[in-house]
């Protein structure tokens, strides 16, 4: 089966999947074929998925990998020891976890085509992805407070595992709590990382964008948490600041030197 052919699979299975899109038209282009697969992707609820599928997606989203390419943590060069800084696209980072700026149902954002980190993550990583998460919060039986972390598997991202985390979404003027809920996704994150044996993390910016936390205030606060954590656990995880903004670098880059 041919790349196209594995898309035009994927697009005809999710559109049998559910009645009100049949009569939704399939684009003839490779660029409209791609943006319906991802929208169906991402409205997908987590219900079961046959094994055909799953093994048509699988060799999809490999080579989809392998188009738009790996950057591995050796490529990078350390700002401080275990710190590094990297600007590009966090769903092509080869390090032990990646962490996902996730909301407190930890489904994955359902908007299609959305810009947010959480849908660029369980685009790439597959609908297993989807599937896990409901596992974990079916288990929970409530939503994922602010501040804390939970682990799951990448699929087919290249990093091994992803850490989800709930950051602060800020009305108005940025209070102390809000400032302590941010620093603690940063170490709810690094705690679990320690605790499953993983040397390697790769952060977004957390809270900002949609939930709104200022961009400066925000690198501060992550910036001088892993730093504390890093001191109080020396050797144990590099961390990488992934941003994908050019305006975000450059306060990333100021800040840490």
């Amino acid at each position: 089966m041919t790349q196209e052919q594995r898309l035009d699979f994927m697009v005809r299975y999710l559109l049998d999947e559910r009645k009100e899109y049949q009569d939704i038209v399939q684009p003839s282009g490779l660029v409209g074929k791609r943006r319906l697969l991802r929208s169906l992707m991402n409205a997908r609820p987590p219900v079961p998925v046959s094994e055909d599928f799953l093994s048509v997606q699988d060799a999809y989203l490999g080579e989809r990998l392998a188009e738009r390419g790996v950057t591995s943590l050796n490529d990078l060069i350390p700002i401080h020891p275990d710190l590094y800084l990297w600007q590009g696209d966090i769903t092509t980072l080869e390090v032990d976890a990646i962490v996902n700026a996730a909301n407190s149902q930890m489904l994955g954002c359902f908007v299609p085509c959305h810009g947010c980190i959480d849908n660029a993550i369980h685009t790439y990583a597959g609908v297993q992805l989807r599937l896990e998460c409901a596992r974990v919060m079916a288990e929970q039986k409530e939503a994922e407070p602010t501040g804390t972390a939970k682990i799951t598997k990448a699929y087919h991202l290249p990093c091994r595992y992803v850490l989800h985390t709930v950051g602060p979404i800020i009305h108005g003027t940025v209070t102390e709590r809000d400032r302590e809920l941010l620093a603690s996704c940063y170490c709810s994150c690094l705690e679990l990382a320690a605790a499953n044996d993983l040397h390697s993390v790769a952060f977004c910016c957390i809270s900002t964008g949609e939930y709104h936390f200022p961009s400066e205030l925000a690198a501060e606060i992550a910036i001088r948490t892993v730093q504390t954590w890093q001191q109080s656990n020396p050797n144990k995880i590099e961390v990488i600041f992934n941003v994908f903004k050019n305006s975000d670098y450059a306060i990333y880059k100021r800040l840490l030197r």
